[in-house]
């Protein structure tokens, strides 16, 4: 071999280990200077992928449907933020309470019945509607009247109730409560030594997958002890021993799986059947 083509590949093979250091700490300062991270998956605040449904309304014509329902958030399915938006949702959608709060799209069109306006209205799910035609189709709302009726050309929400089921259209999206904040409200049933609470308010997903609770001072603290979902929206902690407040509270969004801390949002003077607001939401 030639002195001059040895050169040659001392020269590429330095070049390569340059370009391969380079590169190996480029990537490294890319991880670490800029922390990337894989996004969340979003929702739309509007409909994109629409599917068919049935539907059909429960109880007064103006109301809305039941007080409270099965998620277990009492009179505050009549109150602002939910204002009688709701709904009752079968099986195949409520999966046994984990769909609880959250938010879908529906409409119905001309095609469907003459008083329907065609504009998209969101519901909130806080029942379950268990047999029927909400257990025999792959997806149904039972909406309250309020709701039923909102689909309708304006004037015409009483002809439209009066049609009783209905083919629809459907599409989850994200839950915008207009900057109101997650609300804890402590169930009735609460002990220094069994804590239950309703997480209520929720935007973006609206569903949880998971909830912990952190006390501030006591022999565990620092530790988040997960919570179990007793029924619906309602979220428990049996504690071998009495626990101390305040309280933490970590939520673990369904959908996206984003992860949000309300920090001392449970007062050490904490009460049962009190509602506690908290400082964070996920929008």
């Amino acid at each position: 071999m030639s002195v001059a083509m040895a050169r040659a590949f001392d020269h590429l093979s330095l070049f390569s280990s340059v370009s391969i250091s380079f590169l190996l700490a480029f990537l490294s300062c890319f991880e670490t200077c800029y922390s990337f991270k894989a996004k969340h998956v979003n929702l739309s605040r509007s409909g994109t992928h629409w599917a068919s449904a049935g539907a059909t309304w429960y109880g007064s014509p103006e109301g809305a449907g039941s007080d409270g329902g099965s998620c277990g958030y009492g009179n505050a399915v009549s109150q602002p933020p939910f204002s009688s938006m709701i709904t009752g949702i079968g099986p195949s959608l409520y999966k046994s309470g984990k769909e609880c709060g959250a938010c879908y799209q529906v409409k119905c069109i001309k095609r469907m019945h003459g008083s329907c306006s065609g504009r998209p209205m969101r519901v909130v799910i806080t029942d379950f509607c268990p047999g029927g035609p909400c257990a025999a189709e792959s997806a149904h709302f039972d909406l309250s009247g309020a709701a039923f009726g909102a689909m309708a050309i304006p004037g015409q929400d009483e002809k439209l109730r009066n049609a009783g089921v209905l083919r629809i259209r459907y599409a989850r999206v994200a839950c915008d409560y207009s900057g109101k904040t997650i609300a804890f409200h402590v169930d009735l049933g609460s002990n220094p030594n069994s804590f239950s609470v309703v997480v209520e308010f929720e935007e973006g997903d609206g569903d949880l997958a998971g909830v912990a609770l952190k006390e501030t001072s006591s022999e565990g603290s620092g530790k988040w002890r997960p919570m179990q979902q007793s029924w619906g929206a309602v979220w428990k902690l049996d504690a071998a021993y009495q626990l101390k407040p305040p309280f933490s509270i970590k939520l673990i969004s369904q959908y996206s799986r984003q992860t949000l801390v309300a920090k001392n949002v449970i007062p050490d003077t904490w009460s049962p059947g009190s509602t506690y607001r908290s400082l964070v939401n996920y929008l």
